[in-house]
Formats: structure tokens, C-alpha cells, sequence
């Protein structure tokens, strides 16, 4: 990637100690005016091919430049080319110490000339260090200048396989010799690059903290690209997850058609008293016009007479095409108050007359030869009524789909007699369905509770599994049901209180997932495919697999979903349900709550082990630290070690990899533990775990199948509903947000933003940028990435994507 941008642009800049905006300014200038490129940032980037500064000083950026061979000149390097009008040779504006009055020396020639005649790659091949330097920040700065130079670098403890030729040491203790390999102060970096005229540069060995902390007059503007993003997640949001063009066909009822003349329905009532049902629905659907409503007593007669079993064919295909010519020729969406009492008044049952729901709630129970009616109908279930009962969940379907559209394709009509819009979204006819007046500020209404439980029968039946169509039929309605209402309750909502709707999706997607804990994870996988809405299947596959993960006692921290989260704490879980023997769909155990730990152990074995639970395991604060990571911040060793010990706790990354992740200030769990023998247990626990992970197998087939299944959706879903660079954001912005998380920490790119969905993105981005370099490919235990079932190959040709559309990302940013 790096490369690719050094070959198609030969003069890549950085600067040090060049404290003067103006003077910065006009060198960027010069530099861009001669089509290079200016990177910007307080450390070193391997990308550059020119370090310019003022003179010979003690930087980071200065020691990995010498150290990898690049040209380190001075800033009239650049002034000069510019004047000449090309770029001149470098050989005169390299940095130098003079000797005297004729002779100088020149600190980056040496290792230049080497790496660029081939006979080298940096100063430091072959070496393999071993990097123990207290300080944080410093241990960093030195890893890098050292990696500069080609050096393989390891925190402690390395390897039992590696050879170390330098140990690194500051400060330099008693045991520091006792380690593999010659011991060396951080000062033999220097005497090494320099030789003995390290001691005519007399300096000591700095990073660049006050480069990182001027105002530098490139850096970009990150609180305009707060913004971009801020508005480029607000257009995701408000995007249509579901797009139904059939309704662009439907006539506005307040114009109609000028040949239609007055209809007369007075013969009808007679027909039906008579039973003659088919004359009397071709009357009424010869009549059907935009404006012109046949009166609901007649229609409610009609749905009285199927209710009884007794209908034919004809009659439901006839009844069906004219309650479909009703809703295209008067649409209630395009309609005023009296449209919709129309309807309402039609869509109930006509011999309990409770709404809607109950009408709707009939038809599924029905369909599901429950006897859970609102009434007793005729059983064990008439084929001709489960017809009807289909054709009524379907015209439901239509008539929600529609109404969803209304508010979701801009397709707002203005009323020619009050010259307003139409009423508001709480009037339609789906929120009246579903939402009671003391419920419409939770997603999760009595209504919604009780189609989730319709759906889980419909999914649960003897014949779930099979290919028999009706059964599958009922669900995906259902599922298609689901979908249009949480589109619509989330677009009336979202505007108003986003975190309410954040927490109604999540109460959902909770109360779906352990509804569905029984079935079976092939029934599972098909019902989250049939999902129409991204919005919510992502929700709910996310709610499901830690559902799954929570049965078997694997514990997921609570902060909200991100591409991080999914990379440091799923992957590693999906391990775990791979190595897991406790779980199968038939013995599921339910977890009143999700991020919950419900072990596996049995009531003895946990009263034995109650005692060594350390107190606030499983909480997680504000900040989404678990007990684990706040006991690492705190130099509580005792309780580190005591949690690493717990069976099936989750530490988010494997083994010794836990002990070489950092906190905000670049400190690891070894650099807060000062005492030898601390030190040495916290390292033979992370071994302990390093040895089960290395001879882990796939013990459970299914479950591994299970939730792969899961995150392929996930993955999938969270690409599509966030937006990351690469896809839907805008290029400029997504380069300018690489760019800037490619000179910059995430930290200091989000340094002051307040819109935490911009700083969501930014951190996705960020994650994504580091799967493009590999980071995070450890996170997915061997035994998986070689598993051949399809949802697991699939998973990892997922991640395999991902991680070449970020590379992609740095190629762009780099050649442009």
C-alpha cells in the first residue's frame, strides 16, 4: 500500500523542529506546488522519503529517518526547487555537523547510501530486540525508530522460539542480564546509528510531544469533518431500509376520475340478504373509483359470511381483488380522518368488534391452528378459512407497507380542502394497530410482544424445518410485518429522541433473541435471512449472538455495537462457542439478562467458587471497562490474576496478547507492575491460556456454525447501516477522515467532537485501518479460520474483505 503511494509520488515530506507557522506554510507550498506531498503527524511515517529539518536535533522522526535510509536535508531544500522550478539534487542540502572549517558530517549519509545501494534494508536488520523500557511513551517512540530500521521488536515476555540479539533496558536493573541475549542501554541506539561522532551531536534521545501539541497550520479541520460526518450519519439514518415502488400507482382519492359518475349500492344489501354473494362482489367491484368508498356495513356483511368456512374460491379471489382495487383507489395515506375510521371500521372482526389487532391477531392464530381467536371459529382449520385468514394477513401487509411508504418516499399529498399534509404519523392506521395511546414511547408494546410470540409457533412447528410452503409463507409475512413496523415506529420517533429509539431496538432485539433461544439454529439462520430491514436484523442478530455467547457462560461488555467490539471481543467468543460442549438448541437455558454470565456450573460447584468471584466481574461502567480492564489501570495484580483464572471469562483478546494491550497513556499491564514476582505470575497465567488456545478443536460444530452465521450477518448489516469509508460515505470526507487517522491518533482527530455517532465512525474507521494491516487477524483462533463449514468459510471471506477495502482506502489516500 505504502509503496504503491512512494511510486507514484517520489518526494513524500515530513518536518521536525520547524516550530515557525509561516515558515511551515510556504514549505508546504513549495512542496505541493512541485507535486509532492506533505504528511503530517508528531511521529515518523514509513511512507516518507524526506525529513526536513533546520538542523541536527534529537527527534524521533529524525533517528527512524537515519535509521531507514531516507534523505534528511534542510528546508532550503525545498525553497530552492521551488525557484529552480523542478526538485533539485539532494546531495548539497543534506544535514550536517560541521568539523571545522572544511570538513562536516553528515549523520543520515551512511545507512542512506546502504539501504539504497540494496546492500541493506535499514541499520538495524537482523536485529531482534527485546524492547523494555518503562515509560510508556517512550517504549513506543523506540519501537518505532527501531522498526524503521528493519529491527524485529517484541514486548516482553518474547517468544520461547526467538533468538534475541539486543535486550533494550531503561532503566537498567539488577535482572535485566539474567534475560536471552546481550543487555544494551537505550543510548546504544544512537552509538550504534552514529559511531563515535554521537558525541559531537550531543543530545539525549526525545520524541516529539511539542510537535504534537502546536497548532500546525496543515493539520485538518477536524471540527468540519465532525460535521461532514455528523451529516453523513444522520442521511444513513434517515435513508428508506424498505423501498416499495408499487405504490406509485395508487390514485390521490381527492381527484377523481371525471368519467366516474355516482354510484348506486342500494341493491347489494338485498343480494347479500338473499346469499347472492358473487353477484353482490362483482356489483360492489365494478364500483370501486378513487373517492368513491362502498359502504363498510356491506364489506363487514362479507367478512361475516367467510369468518363462517363456507366460501368458495371465487368468492376469496373476488373478495381479494377488491379490497386490493379499495386500497389502490383509496389509499388512507393520501386520505383524510374519515378514510381511515372507514378502514378501521372494515379491518376488525365482525363479531367481536375490538380493532385491529385482534382482528390480525385472529388471522395468524388461526393460521396457526391456535385456538388462541377472538371468537370460536369453525375448526380443525377450513382450508377456505385459512385462505381468507392469508388473504387478510396479506392485504394487512400491503395496507402497513403502504402507509410506511407514505412517510419514507417523500410521496406527501397536500389536501386540496384544508391545503395542509396529511394528519400526523400517530394517526395512521399501523400505529393505531399496534401501539396503544399510554404506549407509543416503547417500540416493545403488548402488540409487538405478542406478534414476536406468534412468530416464534410459526418458526417452532413440527414441520418448521421442512420445505412445507405455507408455513414459511406465514413467517416471512410475519418477518415482513415485524420489519414495516419497526421502520415506521423508528422514523416517527427518531427525530424526537434518538436514545429512546436506540433503547426501544434494543428491548426488541433482546426480547426476540431470547424468544427464540429453542429453536433450532438452522430455522434460526433462515428466519434472520428473511429480514427485510438491515436496521433490524442488525439489532437482532447482535442481540441473538450474545444470547448464544451468554448461554455458555461467555460474558460480552455492554458498551454500545461497534466494528471494535465485534473485532476484540466476538471473534475471540466465536473460539469459544466453537470449543464449547454445553450448548444445543434443545437445552438452552434462559438468561434474564444478556450481558449476564450464566455459567454452566452446577449449584455445588458454584457455591464452592463463590467466594473467588471477585466482587463487580461482570459490571461494566460507563465507559464500557470491564472489572478486568479497571484492575489492570489500578495495578491491582492480585485481582488480575484472580479474574484471568476464571473459567469462561472474557478478556477480549488471547493469552499474552492481553498483557501488550495499552491504556490511554500507552501503558500495558507490565508497565504498571513494578514488583518481579507480580510480574511473573501475571505472564505464567497469560502462557496458561496462550497453551489452551494453541491446541484448541472445533468441539461444537453447530454452534460455531451458529454464530458465524450471525456475524456474517452482522458484519454484512453494520457495513450497510454505518456508512464506513469505502462504501456510502463520500470519498472527499472518507480520505479526509483516513488521512487524518493516518497522521493523527483517533484521539486527537476526536479531540472536542461532541456528536458521539462522528465519533463512532471515526472509531470505525479507525478498526477498519487497522484490519487492513493485519491487527486484528489473530483475534480468530486457527481452529475456525481452517473449520470448512459454509457460514464459517463465509465469515472469513467477509473479514478477508473488509480488510482489502481498508487497504484500498490507504492506497487511494496514498496516491492522491
Amino acid at each position: 500500500m505504502l509503496s504503491l503511494g512512494m511510486e507514484r509520488c517520489t518526494h513524500m515530506f515530513q518536518f521536525s523542529g520547524i516550530k515557525n507557522c509561516d515558515q511551515k506554510r510556504a514549505l508546504i507550498q513549495g512542496i505541493y506546488h512541485l507535486s509532492g506531498k506533505y504528511i503530517g503527524g508528531s511521529v515518523y511515517q514509513t511512507a516518507c522519503t524526506h525529513l526536513i529539518i533546520p538542523h541536527v536535533l534529537a527527534s524521533e522522526k529524525f533517528l527512524a529517518s537515519c535509521a531507514a535510509g531516507k534523505w534528511v536535508v534542510t528546508p532550503d531544500y525545498v525553497l530552492d526547487s521551488v525557484r529552480n522550478g523542478s526538485w533539485l539534487p539532494e546531495g548539497l542540502y543534506e544535514v550536517a555537523i560541521p568539523r571545522g572549517t572544511m570538513s562536516a558530517f553528515y549523520p543520515a549519509r551512511h545507512w542512506r547510501k546502504n539501504v539504497t545501494s540494496g546492500a541493506i534494508t535499514g541499520a538495524f536488520q537482523g536485529w531482534k530486540v527485546l524492547l523494555m523500557v518503562q515509560d510508556a511513551s517512550r517504549s513506543i517512540m523506540f519501537k518505532r525508530v527501531l522498526e524503521a530500521g528493519t529491527a524485529i521488536v517484541y514486548s516482553y515476555p518474547p517468544p520461547s522460539h526467538t533468538a534475541i540479539t539486543h535486550v533494550i533496558v531503561k532503566p537498567i536493573t539488577q535482572d535485566a542480564s539474567s534475560h536471552n541475549g546481550p543487555c544494551f542501554p537505550v543510548t546504544h541506539i544512537i552509538q550504534y546509528l552514529f559511531g563515535r561522532n554521537c558525541v559531537d551531536m550531543k543530545f539525549n534521545v526525545t520524541d516529539d510531544i511539542n510537535e504534537a501539541k502546536e497548532a500546525s497550520v496543515v493539520d485538518v479541520d477536524f471540527s468540519k469533518l465532525e460535521g461532514h460526518l455528523r451529516d453523513h450519519v444522520i442521511e444513513q439514518e434517515d435513508r428508506p431500509r424498505l423501498l416499495f415502488l408499487e405504490f406509485l400507482s395508487y390514485h390521490d382519492p381527492h381527484h377523481p376520475l371525471s368519467q366516474v359518475i355516482e354510484t348506486d349500492f342500494g341493491n347489494i344489501g338485498t343480494m347479500i340478504e338473499c346469499g347472492l354473494f358473487i353477484e353482490a362482489l362483482d356489483t360492489i367491484r365494478s364500483a370501486v373509483f378513487p373517492g368513491i368508498l362502498p359502504p363498510a356495513p356491506y364489506l363487514v356483511a362479507l367478512i361475516e359470511y367467510a369468518q363462517q368456512g363456507s366460501a368458495t374460491t371465487l368468492f376469496l379471489r373476488t373478495f381479494q381483488q377488491i379490497m386490493h382495487r379499495l386500497l389502490v383507489a383509496n389509499p388512507p395515506w393520501l386520505a383524510p380522518a374519515n378514510v381511515k375510521k372507514y378502514y378501521s371500521r372494515v379491518l376488525q372482526c365482525p363479531h367481536c368488534k375490538m380493532g385491529q389487532w385482534p382482528f390480525l391477531e385472529t388471522a395468524i392464530s388461526y393460521c396457526l391452528s391456535s385456538e388462541a381467536t377472538c371468537h370460536q371459529l369453525p375448526g380443525p382449520a377450513l382450508p377456505t378459512l385459512l385462505n381468507f385468514y392469508n388473504d387478510v394477513l396479506a392485504f394487512f401487509l400491503k395496507l402497513f407497507q403502504g402507509e410506511l411508504y407514505s412517510i419514507t418516499g417523500g410521496d406527501f399529498m397536500q389536501l386540496p380542502e384544508t391545503g395542509v399534509y396529511q394528519v400526523s404519523k400517530s394517526g395512521s392506521l399501523l400505529y393505531r394497530t399496534f401501539w396503544t395511546v399510554w404506549e407509543r414511547s416503547t417500540l416493545l408494546s403488548c402488540a409487538v410482544k405478542k406478534l414476536v410470540q406468534l412468530m416464534m409457533q410459526a418458526a417452532s412447528g413440527d414441520n418448521a424445518e421442512s420445505d412445507e410452503e405455507p408455513k414459511w409463507h406465514l413467517l416471512a409475512i410475519l418477518l415482513d410485518l415485524l420489519s414495516v413496523l419497526v421502520e415506521f415506529w423508528y422514523r416517527h420517533h427518531c427525530k424526537l429522541n434518538h436514545k429512546l429509539v436506540e433503547k426501544g431496538l434494543k428491548d426488541l432485539a433482546d426480547h426476540f433473541a431470547i424468544s427464540s433461544q429453542y429453536l433450532s439454529s438452522v430455522v434460526l439462520a433462515e428466519m434472520v435471512a428473511r429480514i427485510s430491514s438491515t436496521r433490524l436484523k442488525l439489532a437482532l442478530v447482535d442481540a441473538i449472538f450474545r444470547n448464544i455467547c451468554c448461554t455458555i457462560g461467555i460474558t460480552l461488555a455492554g458498551e454500545p455495537l461497534s466494528l471494535k467490539k465485534v473485532m476484540l471481543s466476538y471473534l475471540p467468543a466465536l473460539g469459544r462457542l466453537a470449543q464449547s460442549q454445553s450448548w444445543t438448541h434443545h437445552t438452552t437455558k434462559s438468561c434474564s439478562s444478556l450481558d449476564t454470565n450464566c455459567g454452566t456450573l452446577s449449584s455445588v460447584e458454584n457455591e464452592s467458587r463463590k467466594e473467588c468471584i471477585p466482587r463487580g466481574l461482570n459490571k461494566v461502567n460507563a465507559a464500557g471497562e470491564t472489572l478486568l480492564h479497571r484492575a489492570c489501570k489500578r495495578n491491582q495484580v492480585e485481582t488480575v490474576i484472580q479474574i484471568l483464572e476464571r473459567p469462561g471469562i472474557d478478556v477480549n483478546v488471547k493469552g499474552s496478547e492481553l498483557l501488550q494491550q495499552a491504556d490511554e497513556k500507552g501503558r500495558t499491564t507490565l508497565d504498571l507492575t513494578s514488583d518481579t514476582s507480580e510480574r511473573a505470575e501475571l505472564i505464567h497465567s497469560a502462557q496458561v491460556g496462550d497453551s489452551k488456545l494453541n491446541s484448541a478443536k472445533v468441539l461444537n460444530h453447530a454452534l460455531l456454525e451458529a454464530g458465524s452465521c450471525m456475524l456474517v450477518h452482522l458484519l454484512v448489516c453494520y457495513q450497510q447501516e454505518k456508512g464506513l469509508p469505502g462504501s456510502t460515505l463520500a470519498s472527499d470526507v472518507g480520505h479526509t477522515l483516513v488521512r487524518g487517522l493516518e497522521a493523527h491518533s483517533l484521539q486527537r482527530v476526536t479531540l472536542g467532537w461532541t456528536d458521539q455517532r462522528a465519533v463512532s465512525l471515526a472509531d470505525d474507521t479507525h478498526t477498519l485501518l487497522e484490519l487492513a494491516r493485519g491487527k486484528h487477524s489473530g483475534q480468530v483462533c486457527e481452529a475456525v479460520k481452517a473449520y470448512e463449514g459454509e457460514n464459517t468459510v463465509i465469515l472469513m471471506v467477509i473479514l478477508g474483505s473488509m480488510q482489502s477495502k481498508g487497504q484500498t482506502l490507504l492506497a487511494e489516500v496514498n496516491r492522491y
